[in-house]
């Protein structure tokens, strides 16, 4: 690090005697830095089939680049649709391969490079184009020239996948425990999370269980930005359905949360007690005290979407049943509702949702 220090030094110097004739108020840069030659790709059409997932697909390698100051050079590898690389939304919808620091080469099963293609919206079965460059991050970015390959892709054999949600709701930021929202559709994400009082409501949305590739805020709270530093903000306290759009870009969040309700509950009949959402098991969650009578379960302290169960014994509740599991005894109770909302909006309301009530 000294002998870096030191370099960065000499080069400020450098700088300041060649720019002292100058006019004042003139700012001073680090010379112009680029790739010194094009990178090469072993093959510029390719076919991707199932049977030779673990076959290697493609090779990228490229020169090195060379920064004024002498230290370690990360480079990463950018696929995006040809139709997405101009414009102000230029490469925000790419998908970013970290390769590590000095490495000049990076291969690609046939499997990953499938996954790259039909995540970025390519039809299966049909040549498309995707276009390719390489990135290098020192002291800035800097970006090669744009390479075009022709892939044509396979049907995968799991069709759905899920991005991840790290943020402050958690505590520490933990992208590997990180609420994951799985897709309901293509490039459409939704899932559900809960933001404690002395908990912030800011995140960052990530591609996979690592910091490889993650999006910020853009132009607005609501806009994807491709590893923007900005955090996403939720409005506050509470729970929240949060839904992401890859192909456009957006994302955004309204309120919603599972509560008790009854004459059994803090809030009788007419308030629900909402119930808090732990995302690592899917469920909603509350430990209350309640009083001899009925506990039902509703969506937004509201009657349009509410379970009621037929017995004290099965713990299944019904959609729109009239029933309630009744409390015999008033004391505190640990509460959890577990149901398969994943795209309610898409698919309806299960018939049933499983629930426990055990008294503490």
């Amino acid at each position: 690090m000294k002998k870096y220090i030191n370099k960065l030094l000499l080069l400020g110097g450098l700088l300041f005697l060649g720019t002292s004739c100058e006019t004042d108020g003139q700012l001073t840069t680090l010379k112009a830095t680029s790739f010194p030659s094009s990178f090469e790709v072993s093959s510029s059409e390719i076919v991707l089939t199932e049977e030779t997932a673990d076959d290697q697909a493609l090779l990228v390698s490229w020169p090195a680049v060379t920064f004024p100051i002498a230290a370690p050079v990360t480079y990463a590898i950018q696929f995006d649709l040809v139709n997405d690389i101009s414009g102000s939304q230029a490469w925000q919808k790419a998908k970013r391969i970290v390769v590590g620091e000095d490495v000049l080469s990076k291969s690609f099963l046939d499997r990953d490079l499938n996954k790259i293609a039909t995540d970025l919206g390519l039809p299966i079965n049909v040549p498309g184009q995707l276009a390719v460059r390489i990135e290098a991050t020192m002291d800035r970015k800097i970006y090669s020239n744009t390479t075009t390959i022709t892939v044509t892709p396979y049907e995968k054999s799991v069709v759905f996948g899920e991005i991840y949600m790290p943020g402050a709701y958690q505590g520490d930021w933990n992208v590997d425990t990180a609420l994951a929202l799985p897709e309901i559709s293509k490039g459409i994400y939704q899932g559900y999370v809960t933001v404690l009082p002395d908990y912030g409501p800011v995140f960052k949305l990530n591609t996979g269980r690592n910091w490889e590739q993650f999006y910020g805020a853009g132009a607005t709270n609501n806009d994807l930005k491709n590893m923007s530093t900005t955090d996403f903000a939720l409005p506050g306290e509470g729970s929240y359905q949060v839904k992401v759009n890859l192909n456009t870009l957006k994302w955004s969040s309204i309120v919603y949360s599972w509560g008790v309700v009854g004459d059994g509950t803090p809030g009788g009949w007419g308030t629900s007690t909402p119930m808090n959402y732990d995302y690592q098991t899917k469920t909603w969650k509350i430990t209350v005290d309640l009083i001899l009578g009925n506990v039902k379960f509703r969506l937004n302290n509201d009657w349009t979407i509410n379970y009621g169960s037929k017995n004290n014994t099965d713990f299944v509740a019904y959609l729109d049943n009239s029933g309630a599991h009744y409390i015999a005894e008033a004391g505190s109770y640990e509460i959890t509702f577990k149901i398969n909302d994943v795209d309610p909006l898409g698919l309806g309301y299960p018939a049933e949702a499983n629930y426990t009530i055990t008294k503490k």
